[in-house]
């Protein structure tokens, strides 16, 4: 049946129309922001997931960083504490050289000098050996504690090694104002000095491996949150092959709908024909 009132045809073809560019729209999407998921209203359930890996992945940023401080500190005691022992080393040799009964006044001043110089100079590396507020080896020190997972419930802690002269638990028993000026005293320093260097490389090799598990550690963490980042893509990401193949065969269908349109949109006109 003709009918210039309703133009069913018309009607079919625009609404393949209407559908071939949603689908269009859609392909285009995808393809500006490169995901297949871009938002809750293309898939609620992958898109909570993946932003639940989103916020795993935002996290092990922080721990990184918390880990990054961590094994800065402890490097910073670590390189403080090897030269306290290299300080105590050369004081050692001083008070060992005192201990000659047969010095001359002058020899022992020089000596006693020297060593008083090193022993200043043990004060001036604890005291510095800070990084970003914290200090491992100085007099009253606490741990360094960094952070191991995402919800922030595991933690790492490098415990302090106080290394400052004269302070309560340190592990160089000499104390600030020791002095080599006489064979007695230089005996008592070079005990003091020996008993020093054992615990000392007892607190560096402490500090050192920690600072290993806590490398180890931020390694693991880098490649965790790369596994996340790997499985979100699996999740979200587009083909844009795929979806370049259906972005032209799409593009054609959308000529073609707009010429099927057209055609049924001339339908009626050939009313006219049945009146000439």
């Amino acid at each position: 049946m003709l009918s210039v009132n309703t133009n069913y045809g018309a009607l079919v073809a625009l609404q393949n129309l209407n559908a071939t560019n949603t689908e269009l729209q859609g392909v285009q999407n995808r393809i500006n922001t490169g995901l297949r998921v871009a938002s809750a209203k293309d898939d609620g359930g992958i898109f909570a997931i993946a932003q639940n890996m989103r916020s795993d992945v935002s996290a092990f940023g922080a721990v990184k960083n918390s880990l990054d401080r961590a094994i800065s500190t402890t490097d910073t005691a670590l390189a403080a504490g090897q030269a306290v022992s290299d300080l105590l080393v050369e004081m050692k040799a001083k008070a060992v050289a005192a201990k000659d009964a047969s010095l001359d006044t002058a020899s022992r001043t020089a000596l006693n000098e020297d060593f008083k110089a090193l022993r200043d100079q043990i004060g001036t590396i604890v005291s510095n050996a800070e990084f970003n507020g914290a200090n491992l080896i100085k007099g009253g020190a606490t741990d360094v504690t960094a952070i191991a997972n995402a919800d922030g419930s595991n933690t790492i802690t490098i415990g302090a090694e106080v290394m400052a002269l004269g302070a309560t638990g340190s592990v160089v028993t000499l104390t600030a104002g020791e002095v080599i000026d006489t064979v007695t005293k230089a005996g008592s320093v070079l005990t003091a000095i020996e008993t020093s260097l054992n615990n000392l490389n007892a607190s560096l090799s402490r500090l050192g491996t920690g600072s290993k598990s806590l490398e180890v550690h931020k390694s693991f963490v880098s490649k965790l949150s790369d596994e996340l980042e790997k499985g979100i893509g699996n999740l979200v990401d587009a083909d844009l092959a795929k979806e370049s193949a259906r972005l032209q065969s799409l593009q054609v269908q959308q000529q073609l709908g707009v010429q099927a349109l057209s055609i049924a949109n001339s339908a009626p006109n050939t009313v006219l024909s049945l009146f000439r």
